[in-house]
């Protein structure tokens, strides 16, 4: 697996206005966490019947789209915008140029429900620019920096912003590729996450368990890169079952090689590492289902929220959650209320997943669970994170 490289820090920058425009993970983690909540709820409701969504993207294509390109894509920006400064030593942009970013991702969200008087057209380049801003915003910064393998970050992004164009052109009633841009989003983050966790889960789990040391197999390693970069193609290009069941296997196996290899059982006493864990777990389980689905044993829908409400979930979770507190000067120990929801986030996954295959006729009811567990998280991290995200470092340092 490609690593992500560190240089030398320049100096401490100076604070730059607003502490919520101090550093890239304070306004994107902070929306993150409450579109989460917010977004959980409104699907919560139509899922009801309460109300109907906004008819741009249609009811399950808003719900698919905002939980990647809204909630999830909003904790990579925050990430990005604040690893590439620990990267290359250059601070990315901070005060109103980061604020100019964050209103973009805002009105992305919002658009969608002013369709009655926004034409599609403004809403899908409204929302299609945000990636592309991100990735415009990291660029001097991974150009300037001395480890070139840390530049993987920009065209990766803008393979994410082709994945939302697919998802747009649908909408604009030009094609009908809505779930191909969706599919290839989620293997992209699961890219993402899975290049990031490889770096960070082992040096996380070395840091805190004296004597331990991870394993790592560079075979495996490029194995993992080669059939997810090509699972990823396959959503782009033409969707075919049987390759994409054989390649969605394959990154099963070698995401439980590359595990096995970090695994300590004394990660089971600091809850937040096992959260990272679990969520690389949850990705085995989401695409050990994905081969079985496109093999006709189970249903495509549930090996997706594996890998969302599981994978995606967990991981973002606990990567925001550690970041935010030694980004802030903080001990990096989670509070106990917050380990509560690392186990909260897995049962979610849990009825999401399973209690469909159990009881299926009591679908809806699986759902009103796992997401009302959601919220709970959510809710509770972002009671126990407003203050820490909006409040200077308690070091006394910018950032």
């Amino acid at each position: 697996m490609l690593k992500v490289h560190s240089e030398p820090p320049k100096p401490e920058l100076k604070p730059a206005g607003s502490v919520i425009l101090a550093l890239g993970f304070r306004p994107f983690f902070l929306s993150a966490a409450l579109s989460a909540l917010i977004l959980m709820l409104i699907w919560l409701g139509a899922w009801s019947g309460a109300y109907p969504l906004p008819t741009y993207y249609g009811t399950i294509g808003w719900h698919s789209h905002e939980m990647l390109f809204g909630y999830t894509f909003a904790i990579i920006a925050g990430f990005l915008l604040t690893a590439v400064r620990n990267w290359t030593g250059i601070t990315p942009p901070t005060g109103t140029p980061l604020g100019l970013l964050f209103l973009l991702w805002l009105a992305g969200r919002v658009a969608p429900f002013l369709s009655d008087i926004i034409p599609a057209g403004l809403i899908a380049a409204i929302d299609l620019a945000f990636i592309p801003a991100v990735a415009l915003a990291i660029q001097p910064a991974l150009w300037k920096g001395q480890q070139k393998v840390n530049r993987i970050f920009v065209p990766l992004l803008l393979v994410m912003a082709v994945a939302n164009l697919y998802v747009h052109l649908q909408a604009l009633g030009v094609t009908d590729s809505a779930i191909r841009g969706t599919d290839a989003m989620l293997y992209l983050v699961a890219f993402l996450i899975t290049l990031l966790g490889g770096r960070v889960i082992p040096f996380f789990t070395e840091a805190v368990i004296p004597g331990h040391h991870s394993k790592r197999n560079s075979q495996v390693e490029l194995a993992t890169v080669i059939s997810l970069g090509g699972l990823i193609t396959v959503q782009f290009i033409y969707p075919t079952a049987w390759l994409s069941g054989a390649l969605a296997f394959v990154v099963a196996v070698t995401q439980i090689t590359r595990v096995v290899g970090w695994y300590s059982r004394k990660i089971w006493q600091i809850p937040i590492l096992w959260v990272l864990f679990s969520g690389m777990f949850w990705l085995i389980i989401g695409f050990t289902l994905t081969g079985f689905a496109y093999l006709g044993y189970t249903g495509l829908n549930l090996a997706k929220h594996a890998i969302t409400v599981g994978g995606i979930g967990a991981l973002t979770y606990g990567m925001m959650a550690r970041v935010a507190l030694g980004h802030t000067g903080r001990e990096i120990q989670s509070h106990p209320l917050i380990n509560g929801c690392f186990v909260l986030l897995n049962i979610a996954a849990l009825c999401r997943v399973f209690g469909p295959m159990l009881l299926p006729q009591q679908y809806t009811l699986w759902i009103h669970i796992s997401g009302g567990l959601w919220v709970v998280s959510f809710l509770l991290f972002s009671a126990l994170y407003i203050p820490i995200l909006t409040k200077p470092r308690i070091d006394g340092k910018a950032g």
